[in-house]
């Protein structure tokens, strides 16, 4: 990718209009100092010196989209109560458009509370009930998107095998988005086995791509031994979720690209430094879709995606970038 390009590239992504679909959630930090252990248990007493919040799982890609896109749509399934409405809150001050968000008394809003000390994290507390959504709240979720779609320019749909993603609601969704003509791209979860049939792009991660295909990972081998598993890695993969690309991440690696009919596209990273993979998945679904929806080829979304993911990693928590941050990283 030219350098030169990407200014104009940003300013056509500024044109584009981005859905995200999937597991939304609110992540919390509440962080503190340590000087003793209990004297009720063997764990460490925390004093809380501050407590903060951001959108996460499919909130924190349409968090990750917000600096770069003309405007972001979130669709999914939360509870009631003050912590959704503090996810509410989080996402609009970003300009986010909420309106997708169903609220359920059937479900709870999914909150993911991380206890950290000193720089290290010492418990997470998970609150979440993994259940699928009832008939009711599918046609609520496809009445709101029939109503939404002609406004939008591309569709992520982020699974973290929470529920909200049944293969009833996926197929319903790739079939009205296909229809459009716009891309839809995926980041699968392998503890939902869903069928991606006409996904634009699938985007697993190494981990996830292996275990999909049915193929032992290869472990620590050289970077040339592993790209050369990836093309009948992919067959197998394209064969089963009848998708046209894979865009697989390969942590330390970069990415690989693996689209029918061409030849693997290898990106390498571009992390200077690695602090927090927490949310990289995320940036780099996000700008590469995005990235598609301005117009630009495959490969050059795969460029873009990764360069922005090399950025996120170098931040502690779930972190985003900016379009100066991502300008930044192209010149060095």
């Amino acid at each position: 990718m030219q350098r030169d390009s990407l200014p104009a590239i940003l300013a056509a992504c500024r044109t584009r209009r981005v859905l995200v679909v999937g597991d939304v959630m609110l992540d919390r930090f509440i962080r503190g100092n340590v000087s003793r252990i209990s004297p009720e248990a063997p764990v460490p007493v925390v004093h809380v010196t501050r407590e903060d919040a951001y959108p996460g799982g499919a909130a924190n890609v349409a968090r990750n989209l917000a600096p770069f896109a003309g405007k972001v749509h979130v669709l999914g399934v939360t509870g009631t109560g003050p912590l959704t409405a503090q996810l509410h809150d989080l996402l609009t001050g970003h300009g986010i458009d909420t309106s997708g968000l169903l609220a359920s008394d059937e479900h709870e809003t999914i909150v993911k509370t991380r206890v950290v000390a000193r720089g290290q994290q010492v418990a997470r507390i998970d609150r979440e009930t993994i259940k699928p959504p009832s008939p009711a709240l599918v046609a609520r979720a496809l009445a709101w998107l029939d109503e939404k779609l002609p406004e939008v320019d591309a569709v992520i749909i982020e699974d973290y095998a929470k529920g909200f993603l049944t293969q009833e609601l996926v197929d319903a969704i790739t079939q009205r988005v296909t229809a459009r003509g716009i891309p839809v791209t995926v980041d699968p979860n392998p503890g939902n086995p869903l069928r991606w049939h006409q996904a634009t792009t699938v985007k697993p991660n190494r981990k996830e791509a292996f275990e999909a295909a049915g193929i032992p990972d290869p472990g620590d081998v050289p970077l040339a031994t592993l790209l050369a598993l990836l093309p009948s890695l992919a067959d197998r993969l394209r064969e089963k979720w009848d998708t046209r690309q894979l865009l697989i991440t390969l942590g330390e690696h970069g990415m690989a690209l693996l689209e029918t009919g061409q030849p693997l596209y290898h990106t390498p990273t571009r992390a200077r430094e690695v602090f927090d993979v927490s949310g990289a998945g995320d940036t780099a679904i996000a700008l590469y879709t995005l990235a598609l929806a301005a117009g630009c080829p495959a490969p050059q979304a795969a460029e873009i995606s990764n360069l922005a993911s090399g950025v996120v990693v170098a931040k502690a928590g779930t972190a985003t970038l900016t379009p100066e941050e991502l300008l930044e990283a192209a010149d060095r």
